[in-house]
């Protein structure tokens, strides 16, 4: 998914499809889910952020000064987080025959995020592993 790049202030999620258990036990349909007002769903790509103006750069003098017109103010999502959203904001598409929404980062309601220091632990994890590999 590395050629795809989402653009702005936008946010890629892959929803959470099908069937989901109530807390009496009742299974909902995904046809049922699909007509709540809040979805949800993991969090695959952003965008570089709110586009905003550069109060370093000036036209005059371009050798003086080579900075970008604009910048961008980052998103408070990140990739991996798992997201609340608004259904009405987003849009459905499909890529590499997976279905995701895209929508501003505005209709997110709430965020999910795992503490750091799990996240800590499996990149350690991972490095062990290719030092591991390494030597043998």
């Amino acid at each position: 998914m590395s050629e795809l790049i989402i653009i702005g202030d936008r946010v890629l999620i892959e929803p959470q499809d099908g069937e989901q258990q109530t807390d009496s036990g009742l299974y909902l349909p995904a046809t049922v889910t699909e007509k709540e007002k809040v979805g949800s769903g993991r969090i695959a790509r952003i965008g570089p952020g709110h586009l905003m103006p550069n109060p370093d750069y000036t036209e005059g003098e371009p050798v003086v000064n080579p900075g970008e017109a604009v910048r961008y103010l980052p998103l408070q999502a990140q990739i991996g987080d798992f997201a609340f959203y608004l259904r009405k904001e987003s849009i459905e598409i499909k890529y590499q025959d997976k279905n995701y929404v895209i929508l501003p980062h505005s209709a997110i309601l709430a965020l999910v995020r795992s503490e750091g220091e799990d996240l800590l632990k499996d990149i350690e994890d991972l490095l062990d592993e290719e030092m591991d590999a390494g030597r043998s």
